[in-house]
C-alpha cells in the first residue's frame, strides 16, 4: 500500500531560483538528510543513493516525467530499485521575490529485510519531508545571500 504526503513551504527566493535549485537533483544531498548522492544518467533519468542503517545503501533510478520550468516537476522511480516512489513539486511565484513550494510524495515501502531498513529510515516520512523542506529553505536562502554578497 502506498503512503502519500503533501507539505508546503514559502522560501525567500524567486520562483526561477527555487525551481532551478530543485531541478538540479545533484543538489539534494545538501538539504535531504538521508540522500547520499544523485547522479544524472540521462536527459530525464537519475540514479539515487540513500544512506541506510549499518552502512547499507539503498538505491533506485528515477525518471523525471514532467519538467515545466518555474512551475512543476514530477517523477517516478523506475523498475528494479530498492524503493518505489513518485511525486511532484509545484512552484508558485509570490510577491517580494518569494516562492510557495508544494511537494507531494508517494512511496511504497519494499517488503522483506530491506523493507524493515527503509521503514526505520521512513519511520515518520511526513516529518522527514517537512525537515527536508526546511533544509531546502535554509539551503536556497543561504545560497541566495551568498550570491548577492558576491
Amino acid at each position: 500500500m502506498a503512503d502519500q504526503f503533501t507539505k508546503q513551504i514559502i522560501v525567500n527566493a524567486s520562483v526561477t531560483e527555487a525551481y532551478n535549485a530543485w531541478a538540479n537533483f545533484e543538489n539534494f544531498p545538501y538539504f535531504m538528510r538521508y540522500i547520499k548522492s544523485v547522479r544524472k544518467t540521462g536527459d530525464r533519468t537519475s540514479h539515487w543513493v540513500m544512506d541506510g542503517p549499518l552502512g547499507k545503501e539503498i538505491e533506485w533510478d528515477a525518471q523525471t516525467t514532467t519538467m515545466e520550468p518555474n512551475d512543476r516537476l514530477a517523477w517516478n522511480s523506475r523498475d528494479n530499485g530498492d524503493i518505489t516512489t513518485s511525486g511532484q513539486v509545484v512552484f508558485k511565484s509570490l510577491a517580494n521575490d518569494q516562492t510557495h513550494i508544494t511537494v507531494t510524495l508517494q512511496y511504497v515501502p519494499p517488503a522483506g529485510k530491506l523493507g524493515e531498513v527503509v521503514a526505520r529510515i521512513f519511520s515518520n516520512p511526513e516529518a522527514q519531508l517537512e525537515e527536508d523542506l526546511a533544509n531546502f529553505k535554509e539551503y536556497i536562502e543561504g545560497h541566495r545571500s551568498r550570491t548577492a554578497a558576491a
